[in-house]
């Protein structure tokens, strides 16, 4: 038997952090938070990454839609203020997650790494990295104005409206990770480290 630092109530906490933390960075990483079609093609976005996009055929001297996804060539080069910030806020919740989830992981194997304090305490990173996460979704749909979405969703969607575009898995992937993470992972955080023991010296 492995020696842990973790109640039962602690292993559950790490394995559903570590889920939450999953759910979180593979919603984060996929562009698949906005669906919609440009020129009868599909069409996708993230918060930095993207699926088709047009470009000039110099050839035929006309615009035609390539079916790909990447990421945008800068920070800049994303198409709204909102959508960077966003990028940033969720990248760091991300991590902080993927940290404390690691960290869980760990104290299933290690004893004495996670006390009741510093799992209160890795409760606490975990509320601020949903509370991260959550912001980032919040201000996504500000970004809907920009121009890109609006050629891609029949030039009819603004903040905060999708006009003919429709909200992708990965963007509920991202918040029911976060929200999880917040609510669920928050609270048996504080029951997750055993009580450490006081030598007499």
């Amino acid at each position: 038997m492995m020696a842990s630092s973790l109640t039962c109530t602690g292993v559950i906490w790490a394995l559903l952090s570590l889920l939450c933390a999953a759910a979180s960075c593979v919603g984060f990483f996929m562009p698949y938070w906005l669906l919609g079609t440009q020129m009868d093609k599909p069409v996708s976005f993230g918060t930095f990454r993207r699926c088709s996009y047009p470009v000039r055929d110099e050839e035929k001297q006309i615009t035609v839609m390539l079916e790909q996804c990447g990421r945008y060539a800068s920070f800049h080069g994303i198409p709204s203020l909102h959508w960077r910030i966003c990028t940033v806020v969720t990248g760091v919740g991300c991590g902080l997650l993927l940290l404390v989830a690691l960290t869980g992981l760990m104290g299933c194997c290690i004893s004495d790494l996670i006390s009741r304090t510093i799992g209160r305490v890795a409760g606490g990173i975990q509320f601020v990295g949903g509370l991260l996460i959550g912001s980032g979704c919040a201000l996504y749909p500000l970004g809907w104005d920009s121009e890109e979405v609006q050629q891609t969703c029949s030039n009819s969607s603004g903040q905060f409206k999708l006009g003919s575009c429709q909200i992708g898995w990965a963007y509920y992937c991202t918040g029911a990770g976060a929200a999880t993470a917040m609510l669920l992972c928050t609270w048996l955080s504080c029951f997750a480290g055993k009580k450490q023991k006081h030598y007499p010296y």
